[in-house]
């Protein structure tokens, strides 16, 4: 990951305990060629070992890895914890997931440690600015969703197209395309932010910038994610700040009539309404006014 993107992680907030850091990319950067870790115990070494070389105190780590504190001292007291926990940990300190995460359950599988960059071979992780999030971790999310929201400008119409996530090697993270929509020329693309404790998600895109963000619950067992899109309108001269609730469902096919300005006329607009009703009375979108 660019330099620039670590400075631009810590200007913005997203680790201020490790600003004391020698270079503000330290904590991304390799860790000396070492042995496998085969056991708890040699990973939790591994990990007290580059706690030191980091001069991370308990807290600060549970800070930059956004735990809380109790979680970090079961960690390192050498007890069990999640595998998200483990991840993060290791993410903030440079080291192989795999390979300790192996090592902590007592797996027989040994991994040369190393770090948790992008090119890894688990398929690559997020820059630490979009949630660090694994590939491993997000595949569920790869997919084609039908795209819901109400019109900006026509009453009583729904809005409706296509939105496929894949993941992108180039620069490790979720990307969105928006395709079918019934006004093509913006459509949007962009890449998704994940935190690693929020049950929200974050899809940007950020053009010259001019940016759009859209907030949603994470992918549930129903394969549907809800929020609140916030973007600009325009209106024939005028451009206007405008948000309305969303839905993603995800599918794997699409019926000829799915896509474009869906009125009371159409046999899906019914469907296309309730499930947009329902993002709003279920708590996934507020809109106060």
């Amino acid at each position: 990951m660019p330099d620039s993107d670590c400075l631009r992680g810590i200007k913005i907030g997203i680790f201020p305990q490790l600003a004391a850091l020698s270079h503000p990319c330290d904590f991304m950067k390799k860790q000396p060629a070492a042995g496998p870790v085969t056991t708890r115990s040699e990973a939790l070494d591994r990990i007290k070992t580059a706690m030191v070389e980091k001069k991370l105190t308990q807290a600060e780590l549970a800070d930059a890895s956004d735990c809380h504190e109790k979680t970090i001292q079961n960690l390192l007291g050498g007890r069990s914890v999640r595998d998200q926990t483990l991840f993060d940990v290791c993410m903030v300190l440079g080291l192989d997931f795999h390979g300790l995460r192996d090592a902590w359950h007592g797996e027989s599988v040994a991994v040369d440690n190393g770090d948790m960059n992008a090119k890894a071979q688990s398929g690559g992780v997020a820059p630490v600015y979009m949630g660090a999030y694994a590939q491993i971790a997000v595949d569920h999310y790869v997919g084609s969703y039908l795209t819901l929201r109400r019109s900006f400008s026509l009453p009583d119409t729904i809005v409706s197209y296509r939105t496929d996530i894949t993941w992108d090697a180039e620069w490790p993270s979720l990307l969105f395309q928006e395709r079918n929509r019934p006004d093509e020329p913006y459509a949007h693309r962009g890449r998704l932010y994940i935190p690693a404790s929020s049950s929200f998600i974050h899809l940007v895109s950020l053009t010259k910038g001019a940016m759009r963000m859209i907030v949603v619950s994470q992918l549930d067992r129903a394969g549907e994610m809800r929020g609140i899109i916030t973007t600009i309108n325009k209106q024939r001269a005028t451009m206007t700040p405008v948000a309305t609730a969303i839905l993603y469902a995800r599918r794997e096919n699409f019926d000829a009539d799915a896509f474009g300005e869906i009125t009371p006329k159409n046999r899906v607009y019914d469907e296309y309404k309730r499930l947009l009703d329902e993002t709003v009375a279920e708590g996934y979108a507020r809109l106060v006014g």
